[in-house]
């Protein structure tokens, strides 16, 4: 479902970021595949893509040079600006001057507490999150005491499509997104909505969470060591896989994929979430020094 065309762009003054950016001295980092969403009509339909209540606060993972940031600014009672990038903290301090309902945090936000952040209030995650690590965020946001209401995420298309495949194409991020909630593609955004223009489109990915995990993970940290090493080695057999990436024997392995119902022939991409699940139970209880 595409994003309403509706906005709130008009009450913002218009900013040249390109010209504006270099002029701070501000140079996209190659390294970090660094790309910045400038365009104003995208940037306000993500802010109402958030679907912001009053009363609820907005958690932006990247604020970046603050293009979205602004734009949060017009919805949330108020907002967290996370950033890493200490290049970037001059010049959000003067973007988001003329916003006192924002609060900027140099940092990390995997060393971060979510709900310090946002100070217990109900609050919704934004951000253009790094592919390499979508997972951990994930899993440290929704592991959490205090979770987020929703999520909306810049991602490159092709990471889009992975994070909402079905068994039969999913991954280790595929798995790493649906067991904490349900998520689904909400629009596609051009190239030349960024600059410097990447080499591929992006899309905005809408994450619903659940209040539970779609299954028993028994213990989470012995759930996603499992479906890693399952999607260590895709090419070859789960079997092998696993035992290669547990340091499992060969026989306790494919006695846990029997456990489990699951041939051990297939391969990691097509168990389903229940699948991967039982599998996880039952290695559990065969797992030697681990």
């Amino acid at each position: 479902m595409p994003l309403s065309d509706q906005s709130h762009v008009q009450t913002l003054p218009p900013i040249p970021w390109p010209e504006y950016l270099k002029a701070h001295g501000i140079r996209p980092r190659k390294g970090l595949g660094q790309h910045f969403l400038i365009d104003e009509r995208i940037l306000a339909r993500i802010a109402e893509a958030t679907g912001l209540e009053p009363g609820e606060w907005a958690l932006e993972i990247g604020a970046g040079p603050g293009t979205l940031t602004r734009h949060l600014a017009l919805h949330a009672d108020h907002v967290v600006a996370v950033e890493i990038d200490e290049q970037f903290l001059p010049l959000l301090q003067e973007v988001l001057a003329p916003f006192p309902n924002v609060t900027l945090i140099p940092g990390d936000i995997l060393a971060l507490d979510p709900a310090a952040l946002v100070q217990g209030h109900p609050y919704r995650v934004v951000g253009n999150i790094p592919y390499y690590i979508t997972s951990a965020i994930l899993r440290h946001l929704m592991e959490a005491p205090l979770k987020p209401r929703r999520m909306v995420l810049t991602v490159q298309l092709e990471v889009a499509r992975r994070i909402t495949a079905r068994p039969g194409e999913m991954s280790l991020l595929t798995v790493s997104v649906q067991v904490y909630g349900r998520p689904q593609i909400v629009d596609r955004i051009k190239a030349g909505a960024f600059w410097p223009r990447p080499e591929v489109d992006s899309a905005v990915v809408v994450i619903e969470p659940y209040e539970r995990p779609a299954v028993d993970l028994g213990d989470p940290d012995w759930f996603f060591k499992v479906v890693r090493a399952g999607f260590g080695q895709r090419r070859k057999q789960l079997h092998n896989a696993l035992s290669h990436g547990l340091g499992i024997p060969d026989a306790l392995v494919r006695a846990a994929l029997t456990e489990a119902g699951i041939n051990p022939a297939r391969r990691a991409e097509t168990l389903s979430l229940e699948e991967w699940a039982s599998l996880s139970a039952a290695l559990r209880s065969r797992r030697v020094g681990q």
